[in-house]
């Protein structure tokens, strides 16, 4: 499969502009879900092998590695991730209101560097149709893997006013969910990475906390998705806020408005993600965890590209792992190999 998608596939959406390419990918995807033997063809080739399940958050992961939220926005094509290998997958980032994102051009393909720039800025179509969807299909308990529900603000909702919409998201969505990611890391919202700041912190954990003790199916686990651009102090207080708040965990990290060393070329204006963010998100995770001396559950996200990637987040403390632009540029079998690289290591420990 890896030949055929190198040689086919890979060719025929690097010719395709890449928003247009990842609509194709997402679905394919989707189709994969719809068609039961499609989806047990490819389960039988792709599922990991070997690796045992792996409980984090209270919740049980057939293997470590996840889709993480971005690539289906809209809750279109889980299913098919699932059988593609994946041990969980995090749809959105989901608004209250639809909403069409920042203008495109908005995605841009850096092949030579294994990177990507995205300025989207939560295009989606609303809590609302994403409720309908998954209220349709399996649910808490009866999936094959863990869903999370990655929530946001929408674009013209004031910081003020921003509890307000993560507020509906969450009552809408959280009985749905295995679990909730609190997005506030974006780069490509105006003024959304300001939540990460501490009092506007506590504001918006606290209420979901609260909000969190009457979901209706019974509490979900929370987790906040933070930037890799964040200082040391800003750090320590998203640690802070998260133990006092009584989140479950920290997924790290979103994208970069940096371009480090060698990415001077990647000049369009957006978040960065792909290889090159790789060293930023594991020098992330090994703060938060040494910061919170490993009482804080940490997804490693960011730049993962092989197994060895995923290995060196696991080395740093992370419980799991999340891919997307290594999606891209590896095709169908990335889950599976990192899924059975880590397998492997798994088996070492013991």
């Amino acid at each position: 499969m890896s030949f055929l998608y190198d040689q086919v596939a890979a060719k025929a959406l690097y010719a395709m502009d890449p928003e247009t390419a990842h609509q194709v990918g997402l679905r394919g995807m989707g189709l994969i879900g719809a068609l039961p033997p499609l989806r047990w063809c490819l389960e039988r080739g792709l599922t990991p092998k070997g690796g045992r399940p792996i409980e984090a958050f209270g919740l049980k992961f057939p293997n470590h590695i996840g889709l993480a939220a971005g690539f289906d926005k809209d809750g279109l094509g889980w299913r098919g991730a699932a059988a593609l290998g994946f041990g969980h997958v995090e749809v959105g980032t989901v608004t209250p209101k639809a909403q069409p994102g920042n203008e495109r051009p908005r995605v841009f393909r850096y092949p030579e560097l294994k990177a990507v720039v995205n300025a989207y800025g939560f295009p989606n179509a609303g809590m609302d149709a994403l409720h309908d969807r998954l209220s349709r299909q399996p649910g808490r308990g009866q999936r094959p893997i863990p869903l999370g529900i990655n929530i946001g603000k929408n674009k013209d909702t004031a910081n003020e006013q921003a509890h307000e919409d993560y507020l509906k998201c969450f009552r809408r969505l959280a009985p749905l969910a295995d679990y909730v990611v609190v997005n506030i890391s974006s780069p490509n919202t105006p003024g959304l990475r300001a939540l990460q700041d501490r009092a506007p912190l506590v504001k918006l954990l606290g209420t979901i906390a609260q909000e969190n003790r009457s979901v209706a199916g019974g509490s979900v686990p929370l987790l906040l998705k933070v930037s890799p651009d964040l200082n040391p102090n800003q750090l320590e207080d998203i640690v802070s806020v998260v133990g006092e708040c009584g989140f479950a965990g920290i997924i790290a990290t979103n994208t970069t408005i940096a371009r480090p060393a060698g990415t001077e070329g990647c000049s369009t204006k957006g978040g960065l993600s792909g290889a090159p963010l790789l060293e930023r998100s594991l020098q992330t995770v090994r703060f938060l965890v040494k910061a919170s001396q490993g009482r804080i559950p940490v997804i490693g996200c960011g730049g993962i590209t092989c197994a060895a990637d995923a290995g060196r987040f696991m080395d740093e403390g992370a419980c799991l792992v999340q891919v997307y632009s290594g999606l891209v540029f590896r095709g169908p079998e990335l889950a599976r190999e990192v899924a059975d690289g880590l397998a492997w290591r798994q088996r070492a420990w013991i």
